[in-house]
């Protein structure tokens, strides 16, 4: 009996082990307000180059760094509770194989469109696909943007004439990254196109004017 006994204990002492294990990981793998250390600081520096100000980079969640994280969630449709919990971690810093896709189309998608223009250019192109991605009006992925189709026409040229599927320059996969990266030189924009290529009535006629970079004009 006493055997048993001490076996019982054994058993509940290694399952209590086990959840205090647990409980640790998940405690490390979690950023909540008051946490504090390395992991912090590369939230913040992740947040702050993705254009979510979270204060400066001082290893401790503060409220500025709940607030940037809450911005965070609800550009990004999740669940928004100021926490940094697994699903804002594989969003905040996807795996290499979904980073890799986005690298893929949008450098393709840069290239196709702006070749030819300045490097802000090219960067703002990228841009403007992210904030698509980002809004409730298109698809949410880099890639289903691109393909993207509105009553049977595609609503980039370069996914009808076949030009999407290029190799891309070193400057251009660059520019994909610094886009990536949260570098917005055409800040909110939603829509661009060249001038002396196209009229872009509708474009002009019913959304807002921001800037020109080069020969795009962008507007929101």
């Amino acid at each position: 009996m006493k055997k048993y006994q001490k076996c019982i204990v054994s058993i509940g002492l290694i399952l209590l082990l086990f959840l205090l294990l647990a409980a640790s990981s998940y405690a490390n793998s979690t950023l909540r307000f008051g946490s504090r250390g390395s992991e912090v600081s590369k939230l913040q520096q992740t947040l702050n180059n993705k254009g979510f100000w979270s204060g400066p980079v001082d290893g401790v969640f503060g409220p500025l760094t709940e607030k940037a994280v809450i911005r965070f969630q609800v550009s990004n449709k999740i669940i928004v509770d100021g926490i940094v919990g697994k699903q804002t971690l594989s969003i905040l810093y996807p795996s290499n194989n979904t980073y890799s896709t986005n690298i893929y189309w949008l450098s393709r998608i840069i290239h196709a469109e702006a070749a030819g223009e300045p490097y802000n250019g090219k960067v703002a192109v990228g841009n403007v696909i992210l904030n698509r991605v980002n809004s409730n009006l298109f698809p949410n992925t880099i890639k289903g943007v691109i393909f993207e189709y509105f009553q049977g026409i595609p609503q980039f040229c370069p996914v009808e004439d076949g030009t999407i599927y290029n190799t891309p320059s070193a400057e251009s996969v660059q520019a994909a990254k610094d886009s990536l990266n949260g570098v917005r030189p055409a800040g909110t924009s939603m829509y661009f196109f060249n001038p002396d290529k196209a009229s872009g009535s509708w474009i002009v006629n019913n959304k807002t004017y921001v800037k020109r970079i080069a020969n795009h004009v962008f507007y929101r």
